[in-house]
């Protein structure tokens, strides 16, 4: 049955590339990474959806060189200040999934500045991946079931992931030209729609984005069902 999209999820790549593009610092990529965020994040909302997951900042990331791993951190807590207006002005509400605990304290406690701010807000609920890994949040969910003396089931493990309060995600985009969706949102793709885009984030339009929401539009979802 063709649905009306209400959570996308988004892996943001590309910003070192378009750096690089231009001559830039990697740093320059992320910034405006950040910017089309904003961008993003504005449209979504005046759309009507409801959730949007960005991956920000993965498991695997702190592999990265310790200077732009610290870039990334004072981006964030950056990006969490300034963007607290236009949240409150939109009625949109901020929400995380991953393991926050290897966060600075400035980070962690932005963090929940802009939560508790945003805690009542009805409209999009736009959700950052922060030090998050599809496998990794497996694995802390199986772990706090493990009390459990019942069989594991699809909905005990469910409840414990970190989007169990979430619907479940219709589509999830990547730019940047990879086909793959490296570690994110493993078990909540089982039936999401996956489109791949060359653009590089900070590159991607807003005509592009619609572009997508429309082919998703009119794609038919069974959900391993018949028509």
């Amino acid at each position: 049955m063709k649905t009306a999209c209400k959570h996308i999820g988004i892996i943001m790549d590309g910003n070192g590339r378009w750096a690089k593009e231009r001559g830039q610092k990697r740093s320059h990529g992320h910034e405006a990474g950040a910017a089309k965020v904003r961008e993003i994040t504005q449209f979504c909302s005046d759309r009507g959806i409801e959730y949007l997951t960005l991956y920000a900042f993965s498991t695997e990331n702190w592999k990265r060189p310790a200077l732009e791993v610290s870039f990334l951190m004072k981006l964030m807590t950056k990006y969490l200040k300034n963007e607290l207006p236009l949240f409150i002005a939109n009625n949109i509400r901020f929400e995380t999934i991953g393991d926050l605990s290897l966060f600075s304290p400035a980070l962690k406690k932005q963090i929940a500045i802009t939560k508790e701010a945003t805690s009542h807000h009805t409209g999009l609920t736009q959700v950052l991946a922060l030090n998050y890994g599809s496998r990794d949040e497996i694995v802390r969910a199986c772990n706090a079931l493990r009390e459990h003396n019942e069989p594991l089931t699809v909905e005990l493990i469910e409840q414990h992931l970190d989007t169990s309060s979430f619907p479940p995600v219709d589509m999830i985009i990547r730019t940047g030209g990879d086909i793959r969706l490296s570690n994110f949102l493993l078990w909540q793709a089982a039936y999401a729609e996956l489109f791949f885009t060359p653009t590089l984030w900070p590159d991607l339009s807003i005509d592009e984005f619609e572009s997508i929401l429309k082919t998703f539009a009119q794609r038919e979802r069974r959900f391993g069902g018949l028509n």
